[in-house]
């Protein structure tokens, strides 16, 4: 299987209105923002004039919560048309939303909801998905949600049916680290497990973010830093997946800018880590040129390896 390859603009964070004044007056270090897209459809004034001088500035990646890839009714094509159209203008990375449904009957719940992951579900998210990308002609990353509950009749795990998608969509992934941790917490199963069987060529960006921990179960809350056991889980999501992009995700309680990149900037070391660790396995594992002068020509042969 291929790379799902798309450039790797480094660390970034989200675009947030309470923000918006530090940023147009210092244009901070940061190497790239992501956007809610349903924050700059049909939206016009300041935001759009953020928007659009953050855009020729920084690379920019549009991160949506209103696709509803997993609903059962019709593809919202004057929704695609409105994203197509901030895509022209925003020209950004790639675009992005959630493994999920979102409302039912032209109504939005504005909330993540779970899909029952089976294989009839599969093949017809696949086939969504291959539709939204011939539509907005630009690829698609999907997420994996933090979820609370799941369905009994569920026939496929979260990370078996991201990567079955992945491969039949030809869709990337983005990881939440997160969310990875969240689920696993409210469904007992080990976030170490998820992250070994998914099809790690496929990742393109990662999202990190704090939760609030309610004792039986955790909320995904994106109001705090980023927890000591998402950056362990982070660490190995490094390991496997070197050299992606990387997003702190804070919507809530929001800290000052300044503040907000110093949490991010937490994320560069094991980035770099993972990255070192995998060059010196492939340069161990990497055969060498074979020093022939010394060796006469009637003593080679050719070997063929199966």
């Amino acid at each position: 299987m291929r790379r799902f390859d798309l450039p790797n603009p480094g660390f970034g964070v989200g675009l947030r209105a309470q923000h918006y004044p530090y940023i147009v007056r210092h244009w901070p270090a940061v190497d790239w923002f992501e956007i809610i897209s349903e924050n700059f459809i049909d939206v016009g004034g300041w935001a759009a004039h953020v928007l659009d001088a953050v855009a020729e500035r920084y690379p920019v990646a549009m991160h949506g919560v209103s696709l509803s890839i997993g609903n059962s009714a019709p593809l919202d094509m004057d929704y695609l048309r409105k994203l197509k159209a901030l895509a022209a203008r925003v020209k950004p990375l790639w675009i992005s939303d959630h493994l999920c449904w979102t409302g039912i009957a032209g109504r939005n719940t504005h909330d993540l909801l779970p899909m029952p992951l089976t294989e009839a579900t599969l093949a017809q998210v696949a086939a969504r998905v291959r539709r939204v990308q011939d539509v907005l002609e630009r690829p698609l990353l999907l997420e994996n949600p933090s979820s609370y509950l799941g369905f009994s009749h569920d026939t496929l795990s979260e990370w078996d049916f991201l990567r079955e998608l992945a491969i039949e969509a030809d869709c990337g992934l983005l990881l939440d680290v997160n969310n990875v941790h969240v689920s696993a917490f409210n469904h007992g199963f080990d976030p170490f497990d998820y992250l070994a069987a998914l099809p790690h060529e496929r990742v393109v960006q990662m999202h990190l973010a704090g939760h609030t921990h309610c004792g039986t179960h955790i909320i995904d809350t994106h109001d705090k830093p980023v927890a000591a056991s998402v950056w362990a889980l982070y660490r190995e999501a490094c390991r496997l997946c070197p050299d992606r992009a990387v997003l702190l995700e804070w919507d809530a309680q929001l800290p000052d800018f300044p503040a907000l990149l110093d949490e991010l900037h937490k994320a560069r070391a094991p980035s770099r880590q993972g990255t070192a660790a995998v060059a010196l396995a492939s340069s161990r594992t990497t055969p060498q040129p074979a020093v022939l002068d010394a060796v006469p020509a009637d003593k080679l042969r050719l070997v063929r390896h199966g």
